[in-house]
């Protein structure tokens, strides 16, 4: 726990860091590390009755109690502020008394959790399970410092800086590229392996459930002892030099990295600073250079939704030493990472070095390895190894047809919290967005009846009218894949594979939950459980091994089993069945015929599907577009997977066309001047 200890440590003596992601497994005292910062925070002056956390110094012109002007101070500790993630939209930013700001003309506001952060620290569990229109909220926030609410002409804006720290479990599934790059440093947790240790955790567990205020008052010393160094860190902040070889070696580690944009120069520059003065020092030396990297990089190198986030210890410590001192010695040609100051495996003023955790794309990482000979299984079947796949790309869109209401996303139709409005209707429980023209069209024929004296409208609850919004929700994207001999050509399944992690990067891109069933053999197995963790599907289709027979009944049945019970864990997420198979089917001397009857099962429960047709060859059977026609869905190739593939035709057709006319017009005009 080093790493996450000085990254909160860190924030904590300088907040401009930007904030801690913490990647761990379940368990591990994520949650727990992260709420005991709360009473390690020095306290804070405040306007005294100010909502916002206004400053005293400096209060916030916009602030909505303001404007401040002679107020007394009060001080109070910095508040940790928990973000459901569950939580609604209003809650997050505030809400508005709609009826009286309409009736009254009053801003009658009532302050979010956003406006309690502010100057503290916002803490998201789980937070790559928040939905994206809370994401976005959070992104600008976070990127102005400021939460801005608007409803039909009222307007309301006020100071929102805070800590932004966030836990995951990353088999849950990755955040979305924007808010990852928010949090200034990320850290990579797992439980202790030692014996001792994890007797020791249990031991003082079990002491703290025991007696809850003297385990507290046992430690209240250290506790103590550690806020005053924070203190003491924050004060020395100031004075701390970062030269310009510091500087240089920053941003020529971030230019060897590749990483995008210049906000991990920024964070890399703050957390090197930070680290100078939580040892005491008022210089950056090259050891905090390098610790820094080891906090702010590893989440900016993703390239790609299959990357797992690393840091190549030995490309760092050779970009140090290329640029130390110009006078000096130089960078030793013995090796990487022996230059002058690197001590190896030095102290770094917090705690023992991350250990080298260098990743790359799983189709990267085995297309190297060379095919391995088949394998003999019992039962006489044989199994080929599994082999990599083709690079992904972008494919066509798939969506499922009219209109839901699931969890917000990219694919589908659906009526959703945000998009474009498209009719009003009455409110449906509490109203939240309100349709402006519709309320005052309800409530206009009635002012005279009601004696409407003034400029006030009067206004009765019957006649508020509330937005309906379409915009496009997240799907359950349920992959069944065909493993069976029939797809073991190498080649072939080669660019099946490649196939499959081009929809799961096309899922990811829109936000959808996955599952995985494949058929090979005697049966059918839940590959992956649906997950928004679109990686791990990634890192199960690159282990699939594939031979035996091909029992598609099996699979299609697995699949239908799988949509039930999703169905009733989450009614209002609409399925989309991709299945992908070259149409065979063995097992049995109807086994073609038992397949169609279990994809018309799934027809008849409204399952939208895709099939995926993997048949090769000179000669084609067609089966996989019998199997589509009997699950009521689409037949599409490899070849016409691909987006740009589509894009080609459809540039190939307007060509085609454009030539047509010209010759068309051209002869015209060419028989009207031979008659004139």
């Amino acid at each position: 726990m080093d790493d996450l200890r000085l990254g909160l440590l860190l924030n904590a003596v300088s907040p401009a860091v930007g904030g801690v992601l913490v990647r761990g497994e379940k368990g591990t005292a994520k949650s727990t590390m992260v709420r005991a910062l709360a009473g390690l925070l020095p306290s804070i002056a405040t306007v005294a009755g100010c909502r916002f956390a206004c400053d005293p110094a400096s209060p916030d012109a916009q602030c909505p109690d303001g404007p401040h002007s002679g107020e007394g101070a009060a001080e109070r500790p910095a508040f940790l502020v928990e973000l459901p993630v569950g939580v609604s939209e209003d809650r997050v930013v505030g809400s508005l008394d709609l009826e009286r700001a309409l009736a009254e003309g009053v801003k009658a506001y009532e302050p979010g959790l956003l406006a309690k952060a502010h100057r503290g620290v916002l803490y998201i569990d789980e937070v790559n399970l928040l939905q994206d229109h809370l994401v976005d909220l959070l992104l600008d926030a976070a990127a102005m410092g400021r939460s801005y609410v608007e409803r039909e002409g009222v307007s309301v804006r006020h100071a929102a800086r805070f800590l932004l720290v966030g836990t995951m479990n990353p088999e849950e599934g990755e955040l979305r590229p924007q808010l990852l790059d928010r949090f200034g440093l990320t850290v990579e947790i797992a439980a202790t392996r030692d014996a001792d240790e994890r007797a020791e955790v249990v031991r003082r567990r079990l002491a703290y459930d025991a007696d809850p205020a003297g385990f507290a008052a046992s430690w209240a010393g250290r506790e103590l002892d550690l806020a005053e160094r924070i203190g003491a860190a924050r004060e020395l902040l100031p004075s701390v030099e970062l030269s310009d070889l510091a500087l240089r070696q920053i941003t020529a580690v971030c230019a060897a990295f590749e990483v995008d944009g210049l906000r991990a120069d920024i964070v890399m520059a703050r957390t090197a600073v930070a680290l100078a003065a939580w040892a005491g020092r008022t210089e950056v030396l090259e050891e905090d250079v390098r610790k820094a990297a080891q906090l702010a990089l590893p989440h900016r190198r993703r390239r790609n939704p299959f990357d797992a986030p690393g840091l190549d210890q030995e490309q760092l410590d050779r970009t140090l030493a290329e640029h130390q001192e110009p006078d000096g010695e130089g960078p030793d040609d013995e090796g990487p990472g022996d230059g002058p100051g690197d001590g190896g495996n030095g102290p770094d003023g917090g705690g023992s070095p991350a250990p080298s955790d260098p990743t790359s794309p799983a189709q990267e990482a085995s297309s190297e390895a060379p095919p391995a000979p088949p394998q003999q299984r019992p039962g006489g079947s044989r199994e080929s190894s599994p082999v990599a796949s083709e690079h992904p790309y972008r494919t066509r869109l798939f969506k499922v047809d009219g209109t839901g209401r699931g969890a917000q996303g990219r694919r589908s139709p659906a009526e959703t919290d945000a998009g474009h409005t498209v009719r009003a209707r009455r409110p449906q429980g509490r109203l939240t967005r309100l349709h402006l023209s519709a309320t005052l069209r309800a409530a206009a024929p009635h002012q005279v009846a009601r004696g409407r004296a003034g400029r006030a409208l009067v206004l009765r609850r019957d006649d508020l009218r509330e937005q309906v919004r379409r915009g496009r929700e997240s799907n359950l994207v349920l992959f069944v894949v065909d493993a069976s001999g029939s797809m073991a050509a190498r080649q072939r399944m080669t660019a099946v594979k490649g196939a499959v992690l081009s929809l799961l990067m096309d899922a990811y891109q829109r936000r959808d939950k996955i599952g995985m069933v494949t058929f090979r053999g005697s049966g059918a197995e839940l590959a992956l459980p649906p997950t928004s963790s679109v990686e791990v599907g990634a890192a199960r289709l690159e282990q699939l091994p594939t031979g035996g027979r091909t029992p598609l009944e099996a699979g299609l049945l697995r699949a239908h089993e799988v949509l039930r019970v999703e169905r009733l864990r989450d009614p209002d997420r609409r399925a989309l069945l991709v299945v992908v198979t070259d149409g065979r089917a063995t097992g049995t001397r109807d086994a073609v015929a038992r397949s169609h009857r279990a994809a018309g099962l799934l027809a008849a429960q409204g399952v939208a599907a895709v099939v995926l047709d993997c048949e090769s060859g000179p000669v084609r059977l067609g089966l996989a577009r019998e199997l589509a026609a009997h699950l009521n869905g689409d037949a599409v190739s490899l070849d016409e997977l691909r987006a740009e593939g589509v894009a080609a035709l459809v540039r190939e057709a307007r060509t085609a066309m454009t030539s047509t006319a010209t010759t068309s017009t051209t002869s015209t005009t060419s028989t009207t001047r031979k008659a004139a």
